[in-house]
């Protein structure tokens, strides 16, 4: 009894070890995409008042966990039983990451005037704020539907060699990290200025070290917000690059000589102007 008992340990002991080794490989491999989801949810947690961001972040962090919650089972019966659907996935997920981020640029280029026509929050009804907010949120869970997709996948692929059981435990962990982790840093981000507040109240002295610190959060927030933006559009199109570089083969051979940032992005912004503009025609169209 005892030593079977001991051989068990010794069992879970080897499976630990296992998962951990894999665990950081497929870390790895994930990272960049991690980084971009970070990049892109930052951006889409954004731009509500300061007593609902909290409230928002968490819905979007509920959908983020749905989410992992459908894909993970699909992922692996797909993985086991119909590998070339894992593939069409992706790559119709890198259409909707390419067109969303294409919409932006073009939004940028040719609608900025009308970010001066923006009523702020304090005209708005409380049901108007709370329908853009059910907007704001099911567009951001979509994306992140996406791009958990992808996370899900190159995860997997690190561990498919591997006994169904690590594959199972490993890739959990990365979509617990992608979930957690992400948006931890992401309430963070959007609370910075409240915390500098409060750092700046944290004593009476007028020029205290906290008072610096304080002001440095509070001061920096714009700039964080604004760049997120920026910062979320060209995550979009990097991602949705990625894809296609990854599972397209004849790209490869387009792009030779060009680091994979940049074909990745070129890629995805071609990608992106092209479904936009059988959007556009198809809405001209539907208008007619």
């Amino acid at each position: 009894m005892a030593s079977g008992f001991f051989a068990l340990l010794d069992d879970i002991a080897a499976l630990m070890d296992d998962v951990a080794a894999m665990s950081k490989i497929a870390g790895k491999k994930t990272a960049g995409i991690l980084g971009d989801d970070l990049a892109v949810n930052a951006e889409k947690a954004s731009g509500f008042v300061s007593s609902r961001e909290l409230p928002v972040l968490w819905a979007i962090t509920k959908g983020s966990m749905l989410n992992k919650l459908i894909i993970l089972p699909v992922a692996f019966a797909l993985s086991a039983f119909l590998p070339v659907a894992v593939t069409i996935i992706l790559l119709l997920g890198g259409l909707y990451l390419a067109y969303e981020g294409a919409e932006k640029v073009h939004e940028f280029l040719f609608h900025r005037n009308h970010g001066a026509k923006e009523v702020v929050h304090e005209e708005l009804t409380k049901a108007q704020i709370l329908a853009q907010e059910k907007d704001k949120i099911k567009s951001a869970v979509i994306t992140d539907f996406i791009l958990s997709v992808e996370i899900v996948i190159i995860a997997l692929g690190t561990v498919v060699s591997q006994p169904i059981t690590i594959q199972i435990i490993v890739v959990s962990i990365i979509a617990l990290i992608a979930t957690v982790g992400v948006y931890g840093i992401v309430a963070l981000i959007v609370r910075m200025d409240d915390f500098g507040f409060k750092l700046i109240d944290l004593n009476e002295e007028d020029d205290s070290i906290s008072d610096k610190i304080g002001r440095f959060l509070v001061n920096a927030l714009p700039v964080v917000i604004r760049s997120l933006s920026v910062i979320g559009t060209i995550a979009l199109l990097l991602v949705a690059g990625g894809i296609f570089m990854h599972n397209l083969e004849f790209l490869h051979h387009w792009f030779t000589g060009i680091p994979s940032i940049i074909s990745e992005f070129i890629v995805g912004l071609i990608v992106g102007v092209i479904c936009l503009l059988i959007v556009l025609l198809v809405k001209r169209v539907i208008k007619r």
